[in-house]
């Protein structure tokens, strides 16, 4: 797992003990049925910032869980119910037969999205929702994918094929182009991280990968610099970036990406 120079910084304690609350309500919830619980995201790739980060988290059962579960796990686990530290909670279960194949789709069993910063959504339905944020989820959790609980990620979660990953990331980069809904300063961490994705095969911080490339790309290290200074701040006070800049750097994302024959190293 990749980690920053200077290592991850540990959990708050209030985030250490949402999570084991949340696993012992996973537990209850699914009994018998659950394989295992990941953390993913930012708390997986050692990068988690209170104020600004979300908590990521991953959720495998088995085929056998009773389809009652689902709601009753998600209403054990919105926000207030389970108050959320972080600005928020997203968390997808994912049927363990359908995740140990490689697949682009979506594939969820239940996506949660909740907390103070995040509307209150419970979808059932993959079809509602676009498949790349949950390809490169697992894409992420395979490599780097903490266990809270159960069978570690490399057992349970297979890898994407190339093409979907590829497909994935292509169309992240078109959400972060088009900028709805995104964070400036995030948009261009996100894009960073593509990029040295697409150079390494190894997800990475987005910090880190921002350093990565305002190291090579000195034509555009200041706007990825600005957005290393902005993703200091809380979410409810980033700054704005140069709309033409980020746009720029996302297009040059986008040509990085489309220019990528394969992500084995």
């Amino acid at each position: 797992m990749h980690r920053s120079p200077e290592g991850p910084a540990p959990l708050p304690a209030d985030v250490r003990a949402y999570l084991d609350e949340l696993v012992r309500r996973t537990r209850a919830v699914c009994g018998p049925h659950l394989v295992s619980v990941l953390t993913v995201g930012s708390i997986a790739l050692g990068d988690y910032r209170q104020g600004r980060s979300d908590i990521d988290v991953m959720v495998v059962v088995a085929p056998t869980l009773p389809g009652p579960a689902l709601t009753g796990l998600a209403g054990a686990l919105a926000h207030p119910a389970l108050p959320c530290p972080a600005t928020g909670l997203e968390l997808v279960v994912h049927d363990r037969d359908a995740v140990g194949r490689p697949s682009g789709g979506a594939g969820y069993l239940l996506d949660l999205n909740t907390g103070p910063l995040l509307p209150n959504r419970a979808s059932f339905d993959p079809a509602r929702s676009p498949a790349f944020w949950y390809v490169l989820d697992r894409s992420i959790a395979r490599q780097a994918g903490r266990p809270l609980f159960g069978a570690p990620a490399e057992q349970v979660i297979a890898a994407p094929a190339d093409a979907d990953l590829l497909a994935a990331l292509r169309a992240s980069v078109r959400e972060h182009s088009d900028g709805e809904g995104h964070l400036a300063d995030n948009r261009v961490l996100n894009g960073c991280r593509s990029v040295v994705f697409c150079r390494t095969g190894r997800w990475t911080a987005k910090r880190a990968a921002a350093r990565d490339v305002s190291a090579s790309e000195a034509g555009f290290r200041p706007v990825v610099e600005a957005a290393l200074a902005g993703f200091e701040r809380p979410r409810g006070a980033a700054v704005t970036l140069p709309r033409a800049d980020v746009r720029a750097f996302l297009d040059w994302v986008r040509e990085r990406v489309d220019a990528t024959g394969s992500l084995r190293r």
